[in-house]
């Protein structure tokens, strides 16, 4: 076939990107894989006409949205040539969207240099290739995001809900005159955001408890993982899928407590907070070689510690004697109910950037066991005090 012209800009970064997924069982069997097929000098391209006959001969087994972005690819090539790995890469449904676009608005070309090599950024396009290069495992997403960012709508709703707990925490600071173990104060349980065992009818408060922290200790950590953590992720994934994994977290960690500790109160957004991290550090430790973040486990072992002394920290407090007996201080079991919520869909909403959801099989099986989890937590909190007629300390 002679010589070869260099593939374009996005079939650059592609290659740059990582080493070519396998092609799954079920689009080996719509389109056949072997390069000998069609490729029979084994070049690496396949020709367009050749790739146009094996389209219109399979296209009623392939997906519409697969055949048109195909299409596309085939269409994007005026040199007559394919290169084979974008079309294994397309074909393989764990690639991300990001190539797909790029392919579809063959307008916009991304740059065939890894974003490090980028020179003469400004300060918010630094910003925006750090997020990137926190967030994402593939070269590929890294270009596509940088490129396509604009920062419309900002990250909202971390910082929201941030300015808030400050807010709430300021308030009761100067209502109780006490900023340390503000939870050790006897009148800190009568604000009416706690989540507390006798008032467990009141549905807000398990959500709302997010907004009452056990001191300043308690709020600053929380508010620094929200603000490293969860921002950068915001702008990646947006308010929607972040919001959600967020306050699953919130309301698996309170209908935790009410479960496994039931005598307990619950204060602090730890549920929230313990779900985005975990899930990003689930994601990095998943995509171990893509992920370029610098001194990543240096950086995983802080974050680790920091959690670990918090989850010391509420766990020594939890069994501290209490400021209003009966009953106790704040439970850490919140805590744990974050993380399993952080590592099932948490960790699906970041291995998905630009993917629907509802396309992920896994999705639908953690949001299955987290429904049927809320669901046995709501007949526990209906039935089980009073069947196992437990003594739960008299509302605040």
């Amino acid at each position: 076939m002679g010589e070869h012209p260099s593939p374009g800009p996005a079939v650059a970064a592609c290659a740059e990107a990582e080493r070519i997924e396998e092609l799954e069982p079920e689009a080996e069997e719509q389109l056949p894989a072997a390069p000998e097929d069609f490729d029979p000098g084994n070049t690496g391209y396949i020709s367009t006409g050749k790739f146009r006959t094996l389209l219109e001969s399979h296209s009623s087994k392939l997906d519409p949205h697969k055949r048109e972005v195909l299409l596309a690819l085939a269409d994007s090539h005026a040199d007559g040539q394919i290169c084979y790995h974008d079309f294994i890469s397309l074909m393989s449904n764990k690639r991300s969207n990001s190539f797909r676009q790029a392919i579809l608005q063959g307008n916009r070309r991304l740059s065939s240099k890894a974003l490090l090599e980028e020179k003469g950024l400004s300060l918010s396009q630094r910003l925006i290739r750090h997020v990137a290069y926190e967030t994402l495992p593939r070269e590929i997403d890294r270009k596509w995001y940088y490129d396509s960012y604009t920062c419309c709508p900002p990250p909202w709703f971390m910082i929201t809900v941030t300015l808030l707990e400050v807010a709430f925490f300021l308030y009761n600071g100067v209502s109780l005159g006490q900023f340390v173990l503000q939870v050790t104060h006897p009148r800190y349980l009568k604000n009416s955001l706690v989540y507390h065992p006798q008032l467990r009818a009141q549905a807000w408060r398990y959500l709302t408890y997010i907004f009452m922290h056990a001191g300043i200790e308690h709020l600053g950590l929380n508010v620094v993982l929200q603000l490293l953590v969860g921002v950068p992720l915001e702008m990646v994934h947006g308010a929607t899928r972040i919001g959600l994994v967020y306050v699953a977290g919130v309301v698996a960690g309170s209908l935790a407590v009410s479960v496994a500790d039931m005598t307990a109160p619950v204060v602090g957004s730890s549920g929230g907070v313990y779900a985005l991290v975990s899930a990003h550090l689930a994601n990095i430790v998943m995509n171990w070689s893509g992920m370029k973040c610098q001194f990543k486990l240096l950086r995983m072992a802080v974050a680790l510690i920091c959690m670990s002394m918090e989850f010391g920290r509420a766990v020594w407090l939890r069994f501290h004697p209490s400021a209003y007996p009966p009953c106790p201080h704040p439970s850490f079991v919140a805590h744990l109910g974050g993380v399993a919520v952080g590592i099932t869909l948490g960790v699906v909403v970041l291995r998905n950037y630009e993917q629907r959801l509802q396309d992920q099989s896994l999705w639908w099986i953690f949001v299955a066991m987290y429904t049927v989890f809320v669901l046995f937590a709501v007949f526990w909190n209906i039935f089980a005090y009073t069947l196992l007629d437990l003594k739960l300390p008299p509302p605040p």
